[in-house]
């Protein structure tokens, strides 16, 4: 087993970092106006494509980087430095959009991958979050074709997306499937944009369809294939937000601990105090840590774990490291004291930032029970080992 990382992924890291750094010029106009203008939005598109880091999750045959998932988590450890959820406008189409038709790439996911249309994965409901089972958003057969009527809240990105994925039951059979839904079709509306606790680069906007008609041609996948579609997505994104995590905690720690090496309270830098020196030590085994657990989950995904362990996996990753990442930088804001809470910190946006990473794609008491399911179905050997490299787990 080799636990060091090959030239390319060296150099990918390193190319990673640079356009986080380059991003990093846009973390206080975002905070001040919150929001980017879309001169601000088109100058880190440019660097995006120069530094050649756009739809790292597609196939280089589309226009892709075609990474690994190994590599898709060191590229995102990295832009999770990025507050204000600055990462975000590095796109990386969902990767339910593999599923396309040569007709539906053409419209939909060649000019997301290029940068020139964006999407949107709309599943929440007012009273469907956890549960995805009480969604009430319909689609009706009307001729070869469907209405859709319904309502999806938390829609990410969904100021500036100008396609939705919207997840929704059809017919008598309640088959769950999803649609591409183009923004600008009659019917389609924004209820209202909440104001959230951070100050995200983009808006979390409520849909609602009213009678919007649908094609055949706009479903995605299968009719009722959609619950398989979006559990994979899940899995996808579970993990980055494990990576990203570990990525802000990163930048949290490094802030931190040059502040208190440099910081003289009581006769000394309060990093030889010993209780800063134990949140220190803490945070940076906190960090060790969630590297290493998303680096072997990711391994495994690359290296064909099977479906539903990997499911559990990744709700291992993304408990552990969301976790984790909020106690980091809780240390950190506390080591920096008064400092630590005013805005114009990075480790105080992060505070925010970080906390909805117990919260979306999963909360944390989610990912718990995806846990003592798998545990209680199929034992314990799957989730404390190196899965894909039990003969037992690749046969399941």
């Amino acid at each position: 087993m080799q636990f060091t990382y090959t030239p390319e992924q060296l150099e990918l890291r390193e190319r990673a970092q640079s356009l986080a750094e380059a991003i990093m010029a846009f973390e206080q106009p975002c905070e001040e106006g919150r929001g980017l203008a879309p001169e601000a939005l088109e100058q880190i598109r440019r660097l995006t494509l120069e530094h050649r880091l756009h739809a790292i999750n597609m196939p280089t045959e589309w226009g892709g980087q075609g990474l690994s998932v190994l590599d898709q988590v060191i590229v995102q450890e990295r832009l999770g430095q990025l507050t204000n959820a600055l990462w975000d406008t590095v796109w990386r189409p969902a990767n339910a959009l593999r599923h396309c038709t040569e007709s539906q790439r053409e419209r939909y996911l060649l000019p997301a991958i290029a940068g020139e249309r964006r999407d949107c994965f709309a599943v929440t409901e007012e009273h469907a979050g956890s549960d995805p089972s009480l969604i009430r958003t319909t689609a009706r057969r009307d001729g070869d074709g469907y209405v859709l009527c319904g309502e999806k809240w938390f829609v990410t990105v969904g100021d500036v997306a100008d396609f939705l994925i919207v997840q929704a039951l059809v017919g008598e059979e309640r088959a769950p499937t999803l649609f591409l839904v183009d923004k600008d079709l009659p019917g389609v509306a924004v209820k209202r944009t909440p104001a959230y606790m951070h100050t995200f680069v983009f808006e979390h906007p409520e849909f609602t369809f009213d009678d919007v008609r649908l094609g055949p041609e706009q479903v995605l996948g299968e009719v009722g294939g959609g619950y398989e579609l979006t559990r994979d997505w899940f899995v996808e994104e579970r993990l980055m937000i494990a990576a990203r995590a570990t990525g802000a905690a990163e930048r949290a720690l490094r802030l931190a601990n040059e502040h208190a090496n440099t910081r003289v309270q009581s006769g000394g830098v309060i990093a030889s105090h010993q209780l800063v020196a134990a949140m220190i030590a803490d945070s940076v085994c906190d960090i060790a840590l969630c590297r290493t657990l998303t680096h072997q989950v990711a391994w495994e995904a690359d290296n064909g774990l099977p479906r539903k362990q990997l499911h559990a996996k990744a709700a291992i990753v993304k408990l552990t490291a969301s976790e984790a990442a909020g106690r980091v930088i809780d240390r950190a804001l506390q080591i920096f004291g008064g400092r630590g809470y005013m805005r114009e910190n990075p480790v105080e946006r992060l505070y925010r930032d970080i906390r909805v990473d117990r919260i979306w794609e999963g909360t944390s008491e989610i990912q718990r029970m995806i846990i003592a399911r798998e545990a209680s179905k199929r034992g314990l050997d799957g989730m404390l080992c190196y899965g894909a490299g039990l003969p037992e787990a690749v046969g399941a």
